[in-house]
């Protein structure tokens, strides 16, 4: 691709240095924003090539401006990115979905201080806990703690001066236990502060503080008699146990850890977070991410891990993640490869999986055709293919021990069984079991005749079969000189190999891939289809062949039999009146007689 004088001028004169560029078009909007270990080398390489994503293309031939911003390393060139980013944003960056306002944990910055939710954060000294990504969550956290410490709800001043005054009186919540009546001077700020200390140690995740404490309390109750005040301890216990046991799955060893994985197809993706904190998991929150260009996994993850540690305020010295990122020298990136790290890494791909599917059965029920293009788009790519398939053909043989050879046809037409397009083939030209030549046989057959009325052939052939199938279908595709027009792979039942011609080397597809589940249905499909004409042919031929051996029985008789019995054993054990229903009471006596002297 030509690049303009202009711009080769703006790239010529670019720094080596790390930094974040910006592209224009030719009324100044801003375009793209991205970041560079070497600004020079990352720029020029969107012009000294024609690239395979047609949105990129797009990007670099509107281009018109290029304004860069040079920065101390590839970590601050990070966070400048996501910042301009979100302020600018772009039209061809990715799109952050679900920028809204998360529910925060507050502890008030005020004598004998409140804990209450907010959406606001007011930098007024307080301290907050979150986000979350769920108001449930928050709600579940603030009913335990209340179960645990009696706290105040109302947002009386309470000034030292204004308690000794007399100027409040306790209210109902004093009366039913919810409040020790600080505002009357029934608590000192000092026990009602070591209370609040012990909030923000469960708020961070750490819950082994208060366990002890209350175990001790229990303990002394117990002793002292106090059996009422020592039951009520052991339910707090049991509340704190409780959430702790909701939330840890992993080593209690392992904490202050957050953890990434990544789950994409052509055009989202979805990156799971979750927070450990003393064994715990205390925050889990899925980001959807819209593809603008052709973003590898590696780019999304990382602007990802940039914006959820700045959205959520994590201070973690060490993220879990499927690959080597590079974040600098003050976060320890892990890629684990067994342990406890590796099993709450794949917990979290689970849940980028989970996210996703989710999403996509939404968008198959709401926009079919966008599920459709999703998928075609999918394929093409999973399969190397220069097009969509939005039309496939399948091919399977079908016979037992040689007898009554028979093939079958299925076609999907944008992903789905099209069924008037079914074709079955009787095999002509074949003698004895030779699924090669039959392949040969009825691939020809199919595309001759195609091609003679003008039919609009497919994208994509499939082969039920292995090399041996394949080869024998490419003869035929040569022969009509179709090879190179259509693409063709051969599929393997055993193990699913998928072999395409001239390669010696299978292609293997992960086992939960929409292009395999395709592929999948498609050799069912046409087994289905073959074996069901292959038994329908053996029955038709079994009837045929006894009813030669009964006297007086002709071809229209056989025919009307055939019509309504439909096989031989049917018409074994049917009565003589069912049989006189079809063709009269004299034929049906000879049916049945017969029938009722050979059985065996």
């Amino acid at each position: 691709m030509a690049v303009p004088t202009a711009l080769e001028l703006q790239i010529q004169t670019l720094p080596d240095n790390p930094g974040v560029y910006q592209y224009f078009d030719s009324e100044g909007k801003i375009l793209y924003v991205g970041k560079a270990k070497n600004l020079k080398k990352r720029v020029a390489s969107y012009f000294n090539k024609v690239h395979d994503n047609a949105k990129t293309n797009l990007l670099v031939r509107k281009i018109h401006e290029i304004r860069h911003i040079v920065v101390a390393t590839e970590a601050d060139a990070l966070l400048l990115e996501n910042n301009l980013i979100k302020k600018l944003q772009p039209r061809y960056n990715v799109l952050l979905k679900d920028d809204k306002s998360y529910p925060w944990i507050c502890i008030k910055r005020e004598p004998f201080p409140r804990v209450f939710p907010t959406r606001k954060m007011i930098k007024d000294g307080s301290d907050y806990y979150g986000p979350y990504t769920n108001f449930k969550v928050v709600q579940a956290i603030l009913e335990m703690i209340k179960e645990l410490y009696p706290l105040r709800t109302c947002s009386l001043d309470l000034k030292p001066a204004n308690i000794k005054s007399g100027k409040f009186k306790v209210c109902l919540e004093y009366h039913i236990g919810n409040c020790k009546g600080p505002c009357e001077g029934m608590e000192s700020e000092q026990h009602y502060l070591e209370q609040v200390a012990a909030i923000r140690e469960i708020l961070k995740g750490n819950f082994k503080d208060s366990l002890r404490d209350f175990k001790k309390k229990m303990h002394d109750f117990a002793t002292a008699m106090h059996f009422e005040e020592a039951q009520k301890m052991k339910e707090k216990i049991e509340a704190l146990e409780n959430y702790q046991a909701r939330s840890t799955i992993i080593n209690p060893k392992i904490s202050n850890i957050d953890v990434f994985s990544i789950v994409s197809d052509e055009s989202m993706a979805f990156v799971n977070f979750l927070q450990i904190a003393h064994g715990a998991i205390v925050r889990s929150h899925t980001l959807e991410l819209k593809k603008k260009l052709d973003e590898s996994d590696e780019e999304l993850l990382l602007l990802a891990v940039i914006e959820l540690r700045e959205r959520f305020h994590l201070t973690s010295k060490e993220i879990v993640v499927p690959f080597m990122l590079d974040l600098g020298d003050k976060i320890k990136v892990t890629v684990p490869q067994l342990g406890d790290k590796k099993q709450i890494l794949e917990l979290s791909q689970r849940n980028a999986k989970y996210q996703r599917l989710e999403q996509l059965k939404q968008i198959q029920i709401v926009d079919p055709e966008r599920h459709t293009n999703r998928i075609m788009a999918q394929m093409q790519k999973d399969l190397r293919l220069s097009v969509e398939p939005r039309h496939i053909e399948c091919f399977d043989n079908s016979n037992i021990q040689g007898t009554h050879p028979v093939s079958a046809c299925v076609v999907f037409k944008d992903g789905k069984p099209s069924k008037k397009d079914y074709r079955h083939f009787n095999v002509k030209t074949v003698e004895g079991p030779n699924d090669f030549a039959t392949m040969e046989e009825v691939v020809y057959r199919r595309y001759k005749r195609l091609l003679d009325e003008h039919q609009p052939l497919p994208q994509l052939i499939i082969i039920d079969g292995g090399k041996g199938q394949l080869s024998a279908a490419l003869k035929s595709l040569e022969e009509l000189n179709l090879r190179g027009k259509i693409a063709i792979i051969g599929i393997a039942k055993r193990l699913e190999e998928l072999f395409y011609p001239g390669d010696s080397i299978p292609l293997y597809l992960d086992k939960k891939s929409e292009t395999l589940k395709v592929i999948q249905h498609l050799r069912n499909e046409a087994h289905r289809f073959g074996i069901t004409f292959h038994r329908d042919k053996r029955s038709k031929s079994a009837l045929q062949s006894s009813m030669e051996t009964i006297p007086g029985i002709g071809e229209k008789t056989m025919q009307a039999l055939l019509k309504y019995f439909k096989s031989v054993k049917r018409l074994k054990i049917a009565s003589e009146s069912e049989i006189s229903n079809v063709i009269g009471p004299s034929k049906a006596k000879k049916i049945y007689e017969f029938y009722k002297e050979n059985q065996n």
